[in-house]
């Protein structure tokens, strides 16, 4: 389904059944990559499902974005649906989305779940980001497929899971160049750490122990300055721990997630 969202068409799918819970996709990706999740997830929640902006099937514009243009396209989709309360997923960039609109809308997210992510980027972050996105106008999103499969999976897995390469390297090659650009500015210029310190909900911040993209140093930078959050390192796991070790990340996010009805939002008064 499409909804209509700050002036772009957003794609989104909604399934199962319970409290809401709502999952946002890495960089170069699409709501495809929960697939792993979602037989699961569906039997305990209403599971949103979306594509960020200049990707999936969800319209593109002309970047630079930033993060909270991101988080505030989520924030109208679930106005249009009428959602007031939301659990959340987010891994990497979804991870970075979650932490912004929990920030920004401190009464919309319940408990929430950051993978793989980071709450402030490296020194070099702003050239590394703007290389990579020169790189994708230059040579189109099929010259990042294999380095990005590089950093997302370990060596042992690319090697022996051939269909899945096939599968996220077509969500990789098929990503809208402004997407991908666009996205790329928007993380190179994270910075969330004082506002997580602000939080009230509980959190749960998961990284793969062979992550590359986004180190485990990271993640813990982000345990550390959440006061009622979580830590788990899942073992041979690379950024994109959902699918590397989606029994272990699931087990870890169900054991985290309450399937009973959302509760009120703290006042802020």
């Amino acid at each position: 389904m499409k909804a209509n969202i700050h002036g772009i068409d957003v794609h989104y799918e909604v399934t199962g059944k319970g409290p809401w819970l709502t999952l946002s996709h890495s960089l170069a990706a699409n709501l495809g990559m929960w697939d792993a999740q979602l037989d699961l997830l569906n039997q305990h929640f209403t599971v949103l499902r979306y594509d960020t902006r200049g990707h999936g099937q969800t319209q593109d514009t002309e970047g630079p974005y930033t993060l909270e243009q991101l988080a505030d396209d989520v924030h109208g989709l679930l106005k249009h649906l009428g959602v007031t309360r939301t659990h959340w997923i987010g891994l990497s960039l979804g991870g970075m989305i979650g932490q912004v609109l929990a920030i920004r809308h401190p009464n919309v997210l319940d408990h929430v779940v950051i993978a793989d992510s980071t709450g402030k980027g490296a020194p070099n972050a702003v050239a590394m980001w703007g290389d990579r996105a020169n790189l994708a106008r230059t040579q189109g999103l099929v010259a990042l497929v294999q380095p990005t499969l590089s950093r997302w999976f370990t060596d042992p897995y690319r090697d022996t899971h051939p269909a899945e390469m096939a599968r996220i390297g077509h969500m990789i090659e098929t990503t809208s160049i402004n997407g991908y650009a666009g996205c790329c500015a928007a993380i190179s210029t994270i910075y969330t750490h004082d506002g997580l310190q602000k939080l009230h909900q509980p959190g749960l911040v998961i990284v793969g122990d062979q992550d590359q993209a986004t180190p485990p140093a990271m993640s813990e930078q982000i345990h550390a300055h959440w006061p009622k959050s979580q830590y788990v390192v899942l073992k041979d796991a690379a950024h994109l721990s959902n699918i590397e070790q989606a029994a272990a990340f699931n087990k870890a996010v169900m054991a985290f997630l309450p399937s009973q009805p959302l509760a009120q939002a703290p006042s802020q008064n």
